[in-house]
């Protein structure tokens, strides 16, 4: 498939690495230019465009992007055919991202996003930290094989995100709507605890929205204290999956 990534932190860098593997053709882009982003990041034909140019004339459009900046995207998605699958991969921290009033008063992240965007979107690679995502990724079949939950509305938009997954090197698992989408959130049991397929069904059954908040402030303070602000999602993998697990489950 052709796929557009934007965004090149680092979900993003291993989206285009296993991708482009297993035989993808991917333009990278980011908010400050292709000039900027990492050569060694575009080895195997991975081209670095423009943001406008990424979701041109493409199957799959993957959005690996702060999750505030989903407001300003809208634009770059005019005449973007309807059947093309976008994918978004962001969390909401209000410690990093801002305060946004819709979510805190309750709004699943998911929805929130498909109102500032103004189409469907599936959501997937959210629940697994970046270096567990980098260095976890194993063959199908491979025991102890790490599964992400891919939620969705429209069957297209399931089926890509997870062959998509899979092809990443993890169990995809369907975790039903967008509107049950919280259930892969930051702070529920899913969320960053590195789970094998046969455990995620009774994880997703057992998240609690209202505690969800707490939880996520809780953690993200002891990773803020510990790793700095901009390693909410890329602390030390065992660390975050034995803390994730302490107090998400």
């Amino acid at each position: 498939m052709k796929i557009g990534i934007l965004g090149t932190g680092n979900i993003g860098k291993t989206l285009v690495r296993e991708l482009i593997q297993a035989g993808h053709e991917i333009k990278v882009a980011n908010s400050r230019g292709p000039e900027t982003i990492d050569k060694q990041l575009l080895v195997n034909s991975a081209r670095a465009t423009t943001a406008q140019d990424a979701v041109r004339d493409v199957d799959v459009i993957i959005l690996s992007i702060p999750f505030a900046s989903h407001s300003k995207v809208k634009p770059l998605l005019t005449g973007v055919p309807d059947e093309t699958v976008v994918i978004d991969t962001a969390n909401y921290y209000p410690v990093r991202d801002g305060a946004i009033e819709a979510i805190d008063a309750g709004q699943v992240e998911s929805l929130w996003v498909v109102e500032q965007l103004g189409r469907p979107i599936a959501k997937a690679w959210n629940a697994i930290g970046a270096q567990a995502f980098a260095e976890f990724g194993v063959a199908p079949g491979t025991p102890g094989r790490i599964a992400i939950p891919v939620a969705a509305d429209r069957t297209i938009d399931r089926e890509v995100a997870m062959r998509l997954v899979e092809e990443t090197g993890f169990d995809a698992f369907d975790a039903g709507s967008l509107a049950d989408s919280w259930r892969q959130q930051p702070a529920a049991p899913a969320y960053c605890t590195n789970l094998r397929k046969e455990e995620m069904a009774s994880a997703l059954a057992a998240a609690e929205k209202g505690r969800l908040p707490k939880r996520r402030d809780l953690v993200s303070a002891v990773v803020q204290e510990r790793f700095g602000l901009a390693n909410l999602s890329n602390s030390d993998a065992d660390f975050l999956e034995k803390l994730n697990r302490l107090i998400y489950m």
